[in-house]
C-alpha cells in the first residue's frame, strides 16, 4: 500500500516539539500525500524560558502544561480524527490521551521518539495509550518491546551532489547542538585536521542562553567552551544543505547516553557523504559500510587520513529510499510494514 492510499483525506492531529523546523517538514509531507493535519507544539510555549524550565524542572511548570492540553481538548472535540501522531512525547500528559481517546474512540494513536528514554523518561509513562509505538534507540526498543525505526533524511538531501575540489570546500563538517563532550572531541579533531592539511568547519548550537548558563555552571564539559563559537540560532535547511554540498565528510558525535543514530548520520546517507562517527552501534545496521563510515573512540581518537581519499559507495536503492522521510512515514502509518533494520543482537 502506498502512503497516499493510507492517509489521503484523513484527519491527523500531530504533536511535536519544534526541532530545527522538522515538524513543518513532516506536516508538509503528510499534506503532500493528501492528509489534513492539525499541528500543536508539544510545549505550551517555545520560548527559551519554557524549553529551559521543562528540561531542568518540569514539575513547577506542570499546571501550565495541563491547562494547555485542556484547551486543546476543547478546541478539537467536535472534529473527527483518524490518526493522532506524537513525535517525542516530552510533555504530553496521560489525562489528555485518555480523554482524547474517549472523545475520538476510532482514532489510531501513533508514537515516535528521536530521543533516548534515559534522557527523557516521561514517554515511558504514556506508551500504553498508543496503538503503534517506535523509537530510534535500539536498546529502548528492546527493553520496552516497541518498534525500532531509525530517523530519516529530507528530500533536499537527495539533491546534494559532491562538488569538485574548490577553494571553499571543507574536508570535514560538524554541525550540532552542544552537549556532553562534543566540543572537546570536535576541537581535538579540528586540531588533527590542521596538522594534516585538512579544512574543517564547525557550527555549535545551544537552546537559549538560560540552558547555556545552567550548563556553564553545572556541566564540566562547558568549562573549556569558547563562548564566541556558540550560536543561539539554528541553521536553516538551505544553509545546512549548502554546507553539506561543500563538504566531503560529515562528523557525527552522538550523545554518550544514547545508542540511536542521530539525524546527522541519516542526512549523511541521504546526501551520499562519508561519515566519521563516535557511535559504534552503526555497525549493526544494514547500511553499514566501512568504506563510507569510520567509527572512532571518543576517548582515544584515531583517524586514518586515507579515509578522506576514497569515494563514497552507494547503498541499495530500496534501503536508501526507506531512510527518506516518505519511508519513515510509511513505516509509522502502515499496520503491516517491512523492517529493513532488524533489532540488533543482544
Amino acid at each position: 500500500m502506498m502512503l497516499d492510499q493510507k492517509i489521503f483525506g484523513k484527519n491527523i492531529i500531530f504533536f511535536s516539539v519544534q526541532t530545527f523546523n522538522l515538524e513543518n517538514e513532516i506536516i508538509k509531507k503528510l499534506k503532500e500525500f493528501g492528509a489534513r493535519v492539525d499541528y500543536f507544539d508539544e510545549r505550551p510555549s517555545n520560548s527559551d524560558f519554557t524549553k529551559g524550565i521543562i528540561r531542568l524542572k518540569r514539575s513547577i511548570y506542570q499546571s501550565r502544561i495541563d491547562n494547555y492540553y485542556k484547551k486543546i481538548l476543547k478546541q478539537t472535540k467536535n472534529k473527527k480524527y483518524d490518526f493522532l501522531l506524537v513525535n517525542r512525547g516530552e510533555v504530553v500528559p496521560a489525562f489528555f490521551l485518555e480523554e482524547f481517546k474517549k472523545i475520538h474512540n476510532e482514532c489510531f494513536f501513533i508514537f515516535y521518539t528521536w530521543d533516548s528514554f534515559a534522557n527523557h523518561s516521561h514517554p515511558t509513562s504514556i506508551l500504553k495509550y498508543f496503538d503503534k509505538k517506535f523509537t530510534f534507540d535500539s536498546d529502548d526498543a528492546f527493553n520496552y518491546e516497541i518498534g525500532f525505526r531509525p530517523l530519516f533524511f529530507l528530500d533536499a538531501y537527495k539533491e546534494i551532489t559532491k562538488y569538485d575540489s574548490i577553494n571553499n570546500n571543507y574536508d570535514l563538517l560538524f554541525l550540532g547542538t552542544v552537549h556532553s563532550d562534543r566540543y572537546n572531541i570536535s576541537n581535538e579533531i579540528s586540531q588533527w585536521c590542521t596538522r594534516n592539511d585538512l579544512k574543517m568547519f564547525c557550527y555549535y548550537y545551544v537552546h537559549g542562553r538560560l540552558v547555556y548558563l545552567y550548563k556553564k555552571l553545572f556541566d564540566k564539559s562547558f568549562k573549556k567552551f569558547d563562548y564566541k563559537k556558540l550560536s543561539f540560532g539554528s541553521l536553516s535547511k538551505k544553509e545546512i544543505c549548502l554546507l553539506y554540498k561543500k563538504s566531503n565528510v560529515i562528523l557525527d558525535i552522538h550523545h554518550p547516553g544514547q545508542k540511536g543514530l542521530t539525524m546527522r548520520t541519516i542526512e549523511a546517507i541521504g546526501a551520499k557523504k562519508k561519515l566519521i562517527t563516535t557511535n559504534s552501534e552503526i555497525k549493526k545496521y544494514s547500511f553499514y559500510n566501512p568504506n563510507n563510515i569510520l567509527i572512532i573512540d571518543r576517548k582515544n581518537i584515531q583517524i586514518d587520513k586515507y579515509f578522506f581519499e576514497y569515494d563514497y559507495e552507494d547503498i541499495n536503492d530500496n534501503l536508501y529510499n526507506s531512510l527518506s522521510i516518505t519511508g519513515w512515514l510509511e513505516e509509522l502509518f502502515f499496520e503491516e510494514h517491512s523492517n529493513n533494520w532488524t533489532h540488533p543482537i543482544k
